[in-house]
């Protein structure tokens, strides 16, 4: 092989190269989001706010969702498929906040970052961040409504607990827990659901988040208790289902209900009466922000930093109602429409 050979094969070597490199430099960024279900209008709305934003920024968003809220198997699969994939970066609002736990820490020692929106991985340091409404907090606005509205009436309160499901979640212990709290009802372990002996719990049933699952629940508890005057839920579309059954009842006009989403069907019901008070979330902004912190993270390694005094940062909560109560911060029906999703 003669000298000038070899230094046309090296040329054509470093070409290659160069080529690879350049190659490489212009394959976007990959991200995945990883919802609990792609029906519940909240994910919806996500899934809208995170795909506007990836393509704003020219990167490659791959979507996931449970077949129905609790379906943790699927969500794994996603988490596999994402490291798969070699993404920079997940998003997951995860059914299972234990379970998932280690599918989280796979992905993490691939070198991606995750963050969880809405809902805090057990421990939340599992992900790199969280990004979520403070959940608790939404829990006591809804409770300082309810308990404003009965008066002193509040303490014979008859309530209801219709909670999300038997996995535990964070997102469905902290709703519950700072609704009852702020009742001032002892919880025993705050980290628990369904531990509290206040004899003004009727008590707690599932409801998987949808409408169905909160009538047949509200059918449980009035078959328990047919008194009930407090019932919360843990999202609007449970909270319509409560109500259809308040009505076979006979019952929706002797009970409030409140809930937790902000969604513009929760908000319209809010201004039927179905709803007395919902506390507003906002997803779109949720979900579009973390894709930017992906591609931070991409670009120089740029971690996000917890709001002041929180382990998470907070996204933001504000209580939605058409009847305000003295010493409740709340927002009208009007700004809660316009801040809407759904």
């Amino acid at each position: 092989m003669t000298i000038k050979t070899v230094f046309r094969l090296s040329l054509a070597a470093s070409a290659l190269a160069l080529a690879a490199g350049a190659a490489q430099a212009q394959a976007p960024v990959k991200a995945c989001l990883i919802t609990k279900t792609d029906i519940n209008p909240f994910f919806v709305k996500m899934k809208e706010g995170a795909t506007a934003k990836a393509q704003e920024l020219g990167i490659e968003l791959m979507t996931f969702a449970g077949k129905i809220d609790g379906d943790h198997e699927t969500q794994q699969q996603a988490v596999e498929s994402c490291i798969a994939a070699r993404a920079k970066g997940i998003l997951i609002t995860a059914s299972d906040t234990k379970a998932i736990v280690e599918s989280v820490t796979q992905a993490r020692d691939a070198g991606i970052l995750v963050i969880a929106l809405d809902t805090p991985l057990e421990p939340i340091d599992a992900a790199d961040a969280t990004f979520a409404t403070d959940n608790r907090e939404a829990g006591r606005l809804i409770e300082d409504w309810a308990a404003g509205r009965l008066g002193d009436a509040a303490a014979d309160a008859k309530i209801a607990m219709l909670d999300l499901s038997a996995a535990g979640a964070t997102v469905d212990v902290l709703r519950d827990q700072g609704f009852l709290e702020g009742f001032g009802v002892d919880v025993k372990d705050e980290n628990v659901i369904g531990d509290e002996d206040d004899a003004r719990i009727v008590g707690h049933e599932i409801t998987s988040g949808n409408e169905e699952g909160g009538r047949g629940a509200m059918e449980a508890l009035m078959q328990r208790d047919p008194n009930i005057n407090v019932v919360y839920t843990i999202n609007e579309p449970a909270a319509a289902g409560a109500y259809e059954a308040l009505k076979s009842f006979g019952k929706e006009q002797d009970v409030l209900i409140v809930s937790v989403d902000g969604g513009c069907p929760g908000v319209e019901n809010v201004a039927a009466g179905i709803i007395g008070a919902t506390s507003q979330q906002y997803p779109l902004l949720m979900a579009s922000h973390r894709i930017e912190a992906i591609a931070a993270f991409a670009k120089d390694g740029t971690r996000p930093e917890t709001s002041e005094g929180l382990d998470f940062v907070n996204t933001g909560v504000n209580l939605v109602t058409g009847e305000a109560v003295d010493g409740v911060p709340s927002i009208s029906v009007e700004d809660g429409t316009a801040q809407c999703w759904g």
